[in-house]
This record gives structure tokens, sequence and C-alpha cells, in this order.
């Protein structure tokens, strides 16, 4: 059995605004740079026009308090 890895990302996207693109890109990014360093990563549809990302329960972007989504290299740098 292999160990699981850390971290855990969670990206939590609004359904009613269609965001379900804009995480499965994100998660598809992430795991392309970080296929051996990230354990798992969550889609958690949510609603209200969320799009919050965590890393080990810690809120590391939040659409909402930024104003726009965020890029990928902006993602990676504060995964790292």
């Amino acid at each position: 059995m292999k160990k699981i890895l850390v971290p855990r990302i969670e990206i939590h996207y609004c359904t009613q605004c269609r965001f379900i693109l804009r995480a499965t890109w994100i998660a598809q990014e992430l795991l392309m740079t970080f296929a051996e360093k990230i354990g798992e990563i969550a889609l958690i549809p949510s609603s209200g026009g969320e799009f919050i990302i965590f890393c080990d329960s810690k809120k590391i972007f939040s659409r909402k308090e930024k104003g726009r989504f965020p890029e990928s290299k902006e993602l990676k740098q504060l995964i790292r």
C-alpha cells in the first residue's frame, strides 16, 4: 500500500455560476505540476458565487476576497 501524501487541496466552486470548468482546470494544472507531492484534490460543489481554495484546511485563495480568479502560477507559488 502506498503512503498517503499531503497536502490535501480543496476547491470549493459555485455550481450556479458554472465555475466547475475553472475548478477542474485548476485541479489539472496542480496535478500536472505536483503529481508526486499532492495527496488529494477535492472538488466541492458550493453556491453563492464561491470559489475558494484550501490547502490542508488553510484558505489560500478566495475569489470574493481578491475580486478575481487565481492565476495558475500564483496558486503553485502558494502551495509550494
